[in-house]
């Protein structure tokens, strides 16, 4: 990636997530990287181009995160779970204090032809498959049932963050899916 296709998409990244991705414009964009529109263009051909490679880039970027706080547990216990709330925690607090930006597109996005649809349900769906093998490494007969529900959790303390009605709902739905779990026969980890 050049340069200048460096700066459109890190102007994009920010202007996106920051106002919507409706709301800000091409011109917008190339002024905030400091290139022609004819440099955009050039580089990315389409809006919905640009905001496919910032939606891609951010999930890069959490699947590698979530990664590296799964790698710091034993595998088979609760503790892989909470690591993966601990994560989003520590990520909505790094990078995302409006909410997750998957879902924040999909307020926006919600045609299937539309090329980033993939992207955005990819990562839901990449979460989903990542809840499922955590829990089938540590209670396989109830996996598929139990994954959707810590889904549903995970999800909704992430859009519960970026309305702030309440102080750190990623940390009580961490906890809530480790009382879950523990109920569930899975051993209680650490006890955390």
């Amino acid at each position: 990636m050049t340069p200048g296709a460096r700066r459109v998409l890190a102007a994009a990244s920010r202007l996106f997530y920051d106002q919507g991705i409706h709301a800000v414009g091409v011109d917008l964009i190339a002024a905030e990287a400091g290139v022609t529109k004819k440099t955009l263009y050039d580089r990315f051909g389409s809006k919905e181009q640009i905001v496919v490679e910032y939606l891609a880039d951010r999930d890069e970027r959490w699947r590698a995160f979530v990664t590296e706080w799964l790698e710091r547990t034993e595998p088979g216990s609760v503790d892989r779970v909470r690591a993966v709330f601990d994560a989003s925690r520590a990520w909505m607090t790094e990078s995302s204090p409006k909410g997750c930006s998957m879902v924040n597109a999909h307020a926006e996005i919600s045609d299937p032809s539309h090329p980033a649809y993939a992207v955005i349900t990819g990562q839901k769906e990449w979460m989903l498959a990542l809840f499922a093998g955590l829990v089938r490494d540590i209670t396989p007969a109830r996996a598929d049932d139990l994954a959707r529900t810590l889904m549903l959790f995970h999800e909704g303390a992430m859009v519960a963050h970026g309305l702030r009605i309440f102080p750190d709902p990623i940390g009580h739905a961490r906890d809530r899916a480790a009382e879950l779990l523990d109920h569930s026969g899975s051993g209680s980890g650490d006890g955390r």
